[in-house]
């Protein structure tokens, strides 16, 4: 059956092994440290593979694994106690308001948006877009090759969901894509990749990020790969009008170099080129005069830089930039005339991992008095609202405050004295808990006006 080897052999294979295993572990510790440089010498040729196939089995077993990618509570997981909830639990708003839930329903097993009475907690209207067959269409538009066409039904959800004044939903997947009361497709939009937020302003148009490819920026200093083969994120906001023709379009990246702020983009550590500084997740379009700000002036989340930004396109001016108290952070609110609201994360890369440093925060920016300050700290400890990525938050107007845990598929509301209203945990039948995408809560006079109009549709689909 076997053959027998020589003594020897099985010695001299052991003596071998030993510091083959020794220079192995030196080299995955030395490209995890970062120390693969001395002088002219550079080892990392050999350390990022030596990294590379050390962290295989961790990749294994996290990925291979996985029954759904969307399921955001693997049996392996963390087991946090509200995952026995299953939808809403709590008492219904009092006032006019609604929710547009963006959620992977694990049922369908396919991404939809409901738009819910928050009176009551019933779906009045569900979108349920067939993915698949708007990606047949991006296959035949060569501009779009970058974009990872997988994403399908079984794998999408619908980011940022907006209804808009016309009665028409858009969302990120992506592309942007707008959709009527049927789910049926008006466009989808290939000009760039677009990602994260979505926000309009009082025309009508639509406040985008995106990213740039080919990069708009010079070739020599940030070269032109894509980004599915590891080239630079220039990313970009866009405005577009509500038939989806780019109106505005603008390399933050550039921003900054035009701004005296290039140094943010070239400051790698180890002597390494970033390829994802900027990280744009949130734009906010100003609607109004205020004590600080202009109409047209566009608040700009840096997610990767931390830093708050007050642009204004009209004269390519930054007039604030602010880095507080805040990591990683989400979703820009102009509150005020002279106060706005910031989603602190609160994530933070620690010595061998990055992971959220107690819990998420609302900020409270007043330009007026420069302070910093948190909103309802206390309540968001005491029911744990701890997402790394992603995350939402909303202070309505009568104090009331809105909060998305993104990663986790939960949703909260807290009355202005802190306490929970209610909640809502994205579970389906089969225990699992789903992710969600970017909800907002519709409450303002206007909102209700779009809402009621949008009822009012005739839809016979």
């Amino acid at each position: 059956m076997f053959k027998k080897i020589e003594i020897w052999v099985l010695y001299f294979v052991l003596l071998m092994g030993f510091p083959i295993t020794i220079g192995f572990g030196v080299l995955v510790r030395q490209e995890i440290e970062g120390k693969t440089k001395h002088g002219a010498i550079d080892i990392s040729f050999l350390t990022k593979p030596a990294a590379y196939i050390a962290r295989l089995p961790e990749r294994f077993i996290t990925s291979f694994p996985t029954i759904n990618q969307l399921r955001v509570n693997q049996p392996w997981h963390e087991n946090r106690v509200f995952y026995k909830q299953n939808g809403f639990d709590g008492t219904p708003n009092l006032y006019d308001s609604y929710l547009l839930l963006s959620r992977y329903d694990g049922n369908k097993k396919e991404g939809i948006v409901e738009l819910i009475d928050l009176k009551n907690f019933k779906v009045l209207h569900t979108w349920n877009p067939d993915i698949d067959k708007f990606n047949k269409l991006i296959n035949k538009i060569d501009e779009f090759k970058d974009v990872d066409i997988n994403n399908n039904n079984s794998r999408e959800t619908l980011t940022h969901p907006l209804l808009s004044k016309d009665g028409f939903l858009f969302f990120n997947t992506p592309p942007l894509r707008k959709i009527d009361q049927c789910s049926n497709l008006v466009f989808q939009n290939t000009h760039d990749i677009f990602h994260h937020s979505i926000e309009e302003d009082l025309e009508g148009n639509i406040w985008v990020p995106s990213s740039m490819y080919p990069q708009s920026l010079p070739v020599e200093k940030f070269g032109r790969t894509n980004q599915s083969e590891g080239g630079y994120f220039d990313d970009a906001i866009v405005k577009l009008s509500k038939d989806g023709k780019v109106l505005y379009e603008k390399s933050v990246s550039q921003i900054l170099i035009d701004n005296d702020l290039g140094y943010l983009l070239f400051h790698g550590g180890n002597g390494s080129f970033e390829l994802d500084p900027i990280h744009l997740n949130d734009i906010q379009p100003v609607n109004s005069n205020g004590d600080y700000w202009q109409k047209g002036d566009l608040f700009l989340s840096l997610r990767h830089k931390s830093m708050v930004l007050l642009y204004r396109p009209s004269t390519n001016k930054i007039i604030w930039k602010g880095t507080g108290p805040f990591y990683h952070q989400h979703d820009v609110d102009i509150l005020d005339k002279e106060r706005i609201s910031i989603f602190n994360n609160n994530d933070k890369q620690f010595f061998n991992s990055s992971k959220v440093d107690g819990n998420n925060e609302v900020i409270i920016y007043n330009f007026r008095t420069n302070s910093y300050s948190s909103y309802l700290s206390d309540s968001l400890i005491e029911n744990d609202v701890r997402t790394p990525t992603g995350g939402r938050s909303q202070i309505v107007s009568n104090g009331d405050l809105l909060v998305e845990e993104t990663d986790f598929g939960r949703t909260l509301y807290f009355n202005a004295d802190g306490t929970l209203r209610w909640s809502h945990v994205n579970r389906a039948d089969n225990g699992g808990v789903y992710n969600i995408g970017w909800s907002r809560i519709l409450y303002l006079k206007d909102d209700i006006i779009n809402v009621n109009n949008f009822l009012n549709i005739n839809r016979k689909c």
